[in-house]
């Protein structure tokens, strides 16, 4: 397949339309949240909406630049991209900002970076190049796909970050599983992990295994490591059908709710807009994966094909974790809920990854015009 850069004139006129409109009319929805839960009653942050604009707008630019680009281009250089972040991540052992028991953060001024949001776009391009060259249909073959996407899941295990970790995990699998690994190695995959899950809780911090606790039983620590859930699962079901109203909110107006603007965004809306909100939300989420499923299908490039099934892993990964933590569904991991929770890094990393699956749907178009 030829590699090239589109010119505006074909970016336009075979853009994938829907893919656009479902993510912006997320981010309205999310900005939406988002000024409810940057609002509260004894702390009101107004900056957040505006900072989150801005970084939508520099997201806009991203996606732009990444469609003018083409993503063939970009799997040019995903060795040095990949390389790239892994550094990152090394440099952030030594010079990054610890915060919630995490060393996870670059302090740059006014501004935090957070490279393993970055990261998740480096990796989705390293294995979409290395898994068509490459394909995992030998031990050997899977075992050094395994090793690629091991270092940077390592990096992240020794901040650590087990959130970040869990996604990159996901991202592996899903690449392995579409680029023709056989189930049986998958399932040894799977076997492994379960056997290794004695080993990892010894080594998991004390907040970390109190994380998994209070997910099976929230009044084992009520006003401690059970506090968020318990809070959150209020807010969830007291919106009822159509929600308290905007700002109407108590839980995150009145600060009971923690960490309103990142980890719990979507209780925030949940409260407001209640039942019928949620489901519209879910929604956009499920036609945007499907959108996203599609241009893959419809891709005859195996490396679009795999880049574009690993970018949707991470996102689906997220979208479903961050919901069902918030209704108590799921351990507490500090995942962003894509294009609603507050930060730069997460929003420019979902911006860039929208743009690359955008570039393979206006490529695959203008092959089927030509």
């Amino acid at each position: 397949m030829a590699d090239f850069s589109p010119s505006w004139t074909e970016i336009r006129k075979n853009l994938d339309r829907p893919l656009v409109v479902l993510t912006l009319g997320l981010f309205v929805l999310g900005l939406v949240a988002l000024v409810s839960a940057s609002l509260g009653v004894r702390r009101n942050h107004p900056e957040y909406p505006m900072k989150q604009l801005l970084w939508g707008l520099l997201g806009a630019l991203a996606y732009l630049g990444v469609l003018k680009v083409g993503y063939q281009n970009f799997l040019k250089q995903a060795v040095p991209l990949y390389l790239g972040a892994l550094g990152l991540l090394v440099a952030l052992l030594v010079l990054g900002h610890a915060a919630k028991g995490a060393q996870s953060w670059f302090h740059l001024g006014p501004f935090r970076l957070q490279p393993s949001e970055l990261g998740k776009v480096a990796l989705g391009l390293v294995l979409a190049k290395h898994c068509s060259r490459v394909p995992p249909e030998t031990p050997r073959a899977f075992l050094g796909t395994l090793g690629v996407a091991g270092v940077s899941l390592f990096l992240l295990l020794l901040q650590p970050d087990l959130g970040s970790a869990l996604v990159y995990g996901a991202m592996t699998v899903v690449a392995l599983w579409v680029s023709g690994a056989k189930p049986s190695y998958l399932a040894c995959l799977g076997g492994a992990g379960l056997l290794a899950f004695p080993f990892a809780w010894q080594s998991l911090k004390t907040y970390q295994k109190m994380r998994l606790l209070v997910f099976l039983d929230p009044t084992l620590d009520p006003q401690g490591a059970g506090y968020n859930v318990i809070q959150s699962r209020i807010a969830v079901g007291s919106g009822g059908l159509v929600g308290k109203g905007f700002l109407a909110g108590t839980q995150s107006r009145l600060h009971f709710l923690p960490e309103p603007h990142t980890d719990f965004i979507f209780s925030v809306f949940a409260e407001e807009f209640g039942f019928l909100g949620c489901s519209l939300v879910l929604c956009l989420f499920a036609l945007l994966f499907w959108r996203m499923i599609k241009v893959a299908l419809q891709s005859r490039d195996l490396r679009a094909k795999i880049l574009v099934a690993t970018l949707s892993a991470w996102l689906w990964f997220q979208v479903m974790e961050s919901i069902a933590m918030s209704m108590g569904l799921a351990p507490i991991t500090g995942l962003p809920l894509p294009l609603f929770s507050y930060g730069g890094s997460s929003l420019l990393a979902e911006a860039l990854a929208l743009g690359l699956v955008q570039s393979v749907a206006v490529s695959t178009a203008r092959e089927r015009f030509d």
